[in-house]
Order: C-alpha cells, then sequence, then structure tokens
C-alpha cells in the first residue's frame, strides 16, 4: 500500500520526483528518531567520540605534510622521530575514540531496538480481532525479530558508520580544498557522477530487500503455523508436504534476498571503480605538478591522504547506503504496525459504567456482519435484555450467530446498526478495559498458555494468592488432578497445554472465570470435553458460580441448560423463539422442539 502511494506521487511530482522518492526512502527511519531522542547521554557520548575520531583521523596527513617537507628535505633525525611520535599519538586517541564510539552506538542500537520492540508488541496486542481476520501471527513474529534486528544493525553500527564516513568525507574534501583547490576541482566534479548512480541503486536495494524480507515473512509464518499444528500434520502423514512447501517457501526468499544482494554488489562495485579511478587521476596531475616544482612532494601526499579518506568514505558510504536502505525497508514493515489504528477503542472520553456492577446486558436492533464477510449479516435486529442474576441460554444450529453475540458483548466487534449495552451503557461510549472486566469467559476452544498450572489460572487475576488459585481450582472440580501432577500447581504444561487432556484444559479455563469473579460470565460450552463423571461435578461447581450472577451459555447439548430462567432459540443470525425448556419444547413443530428431538430421540435409542 504505502509502496503504491510513493509511486503513484512520485508520477505526479514530475520532474523532482526521483529526488523526492529518494528521500521518502528513507522516511520510515524517522519513526526511529524519537527512540534514540530517549537516550540523549549515548546520542551525544557516540556523537563526541565520532567527532574525536574523525578529527584524529583527519590530522594524521598534517603530520605526514610536514615530516615529508622539513624532516627528510633537511634530514633532521629528531624532527622525523617527533613526527613519528605525534602519529603514535594520533593513533592511541583515535583507537580510544573509535572503541567508545562503537560502545556507545551499539548500546544505542540495542536500547532503540527493545523499545521499539516493545512498543510494537504492545500496540499489536490492543488492535482489534478484525486485524487478525487476515493478518498471520508468523508475519508479525518476524517483524518483530528479524526487522527489528535489521533496525538494530543500522541504528548502531552502519550510522554510526555512516555518520563516521560522511564526516570524514566532509572533512577530507576540505582539507583537500585548503591544500589544493586546482586539484580538488578535479575531485569534486567527478563527485555527482559517483553519488547519483547510488541513489538509483539504493532505491533498488530498498524495493529488493523489502521483498525479500515480505518473503521471509510469508515462510515465518507459515513455518509458526505448521509448528503450533504439528500433531495434525503428523496425523494425517502431511510432514513431507510441510517440509517441501517451507522449502520452497525459504527459497523464494533466498532467490529474493539474492537480487537484493546482487544489487548492492553492483552498486559497491561501480562506486570503488568511479571513486579509486578519480584518485588515481587526481594522482597523476599532481605529480606533474611536483615534477614542475609547483607543488612539493609534502603537499602532494598530503592531498592524496585526503583524496584517499574521501574516496574510502565514500565507497563506504556506498556500501553503507544499501544497508540503510534494508533498515529503511524493515522500519517501513514495522511501522506499519504502529500505523495500524484499533477499530475498537475506548472513546476519549467514556461514560461511566455503575459502581458496584449491576450485571444487566441488552441488545436494541443489533445488525452485525463480519469485516472479512460483509454482505453475510451474523445478526439481524437482535433484540433482547437480560436482568442481574438471570442465566439465559442461546441455542441453534451451527452458524446461527450465538457465537456472534459473545463477541459483540465482549466488544471484539462493534455492530453496524443497533447498540450493545452493559449496566445500561452503549458499550461504544464505555471504556474498554472496564467493560471487559466486568466479564469472565470459559471458551469451548480453551487457551492454555505455555507455563505452569498456577500461572494458567492466574491469568484471570494478574496478582492472584496461590490460596486464591488453590480455592478457584477446588470450586471448578480441578484440584484433585492438579495434586497429582508431578509439581502439582507448578508443573509445567507445554505450549497450548498440551499435557492436559481437554477435560483438564476445560477445568483450568473454568477456574480461571472463578477466579476472575465477574458479575458477568459468558459459557460457551463450557462442559463439552468433560467425561460423564466429570460433567457431573463440574455443573455443580458452575451452578455455584452461577449463583447471584448474570449467565449466558451458548450450548449445543440442550441437557446443560434445562434449568436456564430464559432460552433463545437461533437460527441465521435472528432470534426465532423465546422461553424455558418446558414451553419450547412443546411446540412441536419450533426450532427448539426439533433440535431436542433430535438429541433426546438419540439419546434414547442409544
Amino acid at each position: 500500500m504505502s509502496g503504491q502511494t510513493t509511486a503513484q506521487t512520485a508520477v505526479q511530482q514530475g520532474p523532482s520526483a526521483h529526488q523526492e522518492t529518494a528521500a521518502r526512502s528513507l522516511r520510515p527511519l524517522a519513526r526511529i528518531l524519537p527512540y534514540m531522542l530517549r537516550y540523549k547521554g549515548l546520542l551525544a557520548g557516540a556523537t563526541f567520540f565520532l567527532l574525536l575520531a574523525a578529527g584524529t583521523t583527519l590530522a594524521l596527513p598534517l603530520a605526514v605534510r610536514r615530516m615529508i617537507d622539513y624532516g627528510f628535505s633537511g634530514n633532521d633525525a629528531a624532527l622525523i622521530n617527533q613526527y613519528f611520535s605525534m602519529m603514535i599519538i594520533i593513533a592511541v586517541l583515535l583507537a580510544i575514540a573509535s572503541a567508545m564510539r562503537y560502545y556507545f552506538v551499539i548500546i544505542l542500537g540495542e536500547r532503540v531496538v527493545t523499545d521499539l520492540r516493545r512498543d510494537v508488541f504492545a500496540h499489536v496486542m490492543t488492535l482489534s480481532p478484525a486485524f487478525y481476520d487476515t493478518a498471520r501471527s508468523g508475519e508479525i513474529v518476524s517483524r518483530l525479530t528479524a526487522d527489528a534486528t535489521q533496525i538494530k544493525s543500522a541504528v548502531g553500527a552502519t550510522a554510526s558508520l555512516a555518520l563516521r564516513n560522511t564526516i570524514l568525507g566532509f572533512g577530507a574534501l576540505i582539507m583537500m580544498i585548503v591544500t589544493s583547490p586546482q586539484l580538488s576541482g578535479l575531485v569534486v566534479g567527478a563527485i555527482p557522477l559517483i553519488v547519483l548512480p547510488i541513489i538509483v541503486f539504493g532505491r533498488r536495494v530498498r524495493k529488493r530487500s523489502r521483498a525479500a524480507q515480505d518473503t521471509l515473512a510469508d515462510a515465518s509464518a507459515y513455518a509458526s503455523e505448521a509448528i503450533g499444528a504439528v500433531r495434525a500434520f503428523q496425523s494425517f502423514t502431511n510432514e513431507l508436504f510441510a517440509g517441501r512447501f517451507y522449502g520452497g517457501a525459504v527459497d523464494r526468499a533466498f532467490g529474493a534476498a539474492r537480487l537484493a544482494v546482487r544489487a548492492r554488489a553492483g552498486l559497491t562495485a561501480f562506486a570503488i571503480f568511479l571513486i579509486f579511478s578519480s584518485v588515481v587521476a587526481v594522482l597523476w596531475i599532481g605529480s606533474q605538478g611536483v615534477l614542475a616544482g609547483t607543488m612539493s612532494p609534502g603537499t602532494l601526499g598530503q592531498f592524496l591522504l585526503y583524496a584517499v579518506f574521501a574516496a574510502g568514505a565514500l565507497g563506504a558510504l556506498s556500501e553503507v547506503w544499501g544497508e540503510i536502505q534494508q533498515a529503511a525497508g524493515a522500519a517501513e514493515r514495522l511501522t506499519e504496525l504502529l500505523g495500524e489504528d484499533p477499530l475498537i477503542a475506548s472513546p476519549a472520553n467514556p461514560e461511566p459504567l455503575p459502581d458496584p456492577p449491576l450485571g444487566t446486558v441488552g441488545f436494541d436492533e443489533v445488525t452485525f456482519a463480519y469485516p472479512t464477510r460483509p454482505d453475510d449479516s451474523a445478526a439481524h435486529a437482535l433484540g433482547f435484555a437480560i436482568a442481574p442474576g438471570e442465566t439465559v441460554a442461546i441455542v441453534g444450529p451451527s452458524g446461527a450467530g450465538k457465537s456472534t453475540i459473545f463477541a459483540l458483548l465482549m466488544r471484539q466487534y462493534d455492530p453496524q446498526a443497533g447498540i450493545v449495552r452493559v449496566d445500561g451503557v452503549d458499550l461504544r461510549r464505555a471504556d474498554l478495559t472496564e467493560a471487559r472486566r466486568r466479564m469472565a469467559i470459559v471458551p469451548q476452544d480453551v487457551t492454555i498458555l505455555s507455563g505452569s498450572v498456577a500461572d494458567n489460572i492466574g491469568f484471570g487475576k494478574p496478582g492472584a494468592t496461590r490460596g486464591e488459585i488453590t480455592e478457584a481450582a477446588k470450586a471448578a472440580q480441578a484440584h484433585g488432578f492438579i495434586s497429582e501432577l508431578p509439581n502439582g500447581y507448578d508443573t509445567e504444561v507445554g505450549e497450548r497445554g498440551v499435557t492436559l487432556s481437554g477435560g483438564q484444559r476445560q477445568r483450568v479455563a473454568i477456574a480461571r472465570a472463578i477466579l476472575r469473579d465477574a458479575p458477568i460470565l459468558l459459557l460457551d460450552e463450557a462442559t463439552s470435553a468433560l467425561d460423564a463423571e466429570s460433567e457431573t461435578l463440574v455443573q455443580k461447581a458452575l451452578e455455584t458460580l452461577m449463583e447471584g450472577r448474570t449467565t449466558l451459555v451458548i450450548a449445543h447439548r440442550l441437557a446443560t441448560i434445562r434449568k436456564a430462567d430464559r432460552i433463545l432459540v437461533m437460527d441465521r443470525g435472528r432470534i426465532v423463539e423465546e422461553g424455558n425448556h418446558a414451553s419450547l419444547s412443546s411446540k412441536k413443530d419450533g426450532v427448539y422442539a426439533r433440535l431436542a428431538e433430535l438429541q433426546f430421540g438419540a439419546e434414547r435409542a442409544a
């Protein structure tokens, strides 16, 4: 998207578009500047030692000239020794300054990238589910790792080298003019022939570097997805397919990287050839001046050293420019994430929610379609109200819109029409965090994080004590199996809780919701993964938990909701029936009665 915008703008701007496009190509790096300015001490230290290193380097040719013109011509050994001693002192200063420059810039780069990674991660955690409907987690991780590493290199070593060589190049150019204006004119005339190709090649390097980074991110995204689903791949004997697919992806990444490297190599070869060819030409012309007696050998030596410094600095800049272009591509990818605005956010001046909480829920003519399916409404003019402490079950066939109610209630999405209320307040006008704190959810697809059992239960209430965690586990009928684990509550459960059974993961999730102690409880098939004995125990725990709380239950197994105060029957995004189990079962032609007959009839037949 940004690349397209840049290209379109360049076309509109006419003849000056190339220069301005080159300037814009580095614009993503400007987003890094505020991070650098946070650490003015490191920046000042790096700048001071950078200038000191450049200054000592530029002082060296002066000593060489005086030694040649006065020491050698007069055969003065003492003077020669004196100048050699001075050069040793300059070498010591240069060594110290270079070491300190390296220290400051590398620490600055590490610090900046640490802050950048933290801010990007914190930002992506606030992005709405609509963003993740299309984004791939593996690509986001690639940006946080590979791209951030590229920026670290640029902010640290690459930026330091660029500044050092820029200062050294300009300083050497000025001293060349002071030493011999005539010879300097030849060098200055060759600079445009060197710089313009560097800019042109640099844009190509940046474009290809971005392509290489995007291709690598695609490979990383696939690897992340495949590793997370490794059991499914093994179950369907698709390991070889995954290996071939990933191999092809990384081969494409290599091909894109090779094109970027080839462009950088061409840029470097072209720049070095032009630079050192101009130095040879200047040396030849200067030698004619020495032979003619219009220039001293020391002056020529001084000018030659400055010319070599300037040429070396410009040649190094041609290499550094390619790395900076790569970093600009990486910064562009990261700043795209920082520039992504969450679709769901708290208003500037939120309306306060009642305190203490009431536990009421209301849907007023709510219509909603998911962003990925804008023409397929998941909810049509939904309207219902739930009183404090009421238990309401939501049933219906798959795709009826049951989970959509939970998504809207937790404000993962906003409806296109209508109002969702919690405690009488429109969710769009309430503080997002405060509204979500009034809810606890037990999903059907339980999220278990790598860590201990205690960590996963404590996820429901950060900072909870071990006693609170244990009590919640007991209430969820989870204490028994946890106590039998090798390290009890400190047992590591593995990534996604792979060491726990489905029923154990479900009870951990229920314990998490109990610990949260929220006034509104959302149960999405909370007992679906339990065996008959565990289901009975957990159902008792849930009944205790539901007392005094507003509870919404999504259920496919109708036997679990017979005691609900009210049942909402949904079909194709609409509420088609409403009542309790007895009244709905008596409607022989109703949706609920049909579902009940299918389930209970099958159970009787079994």
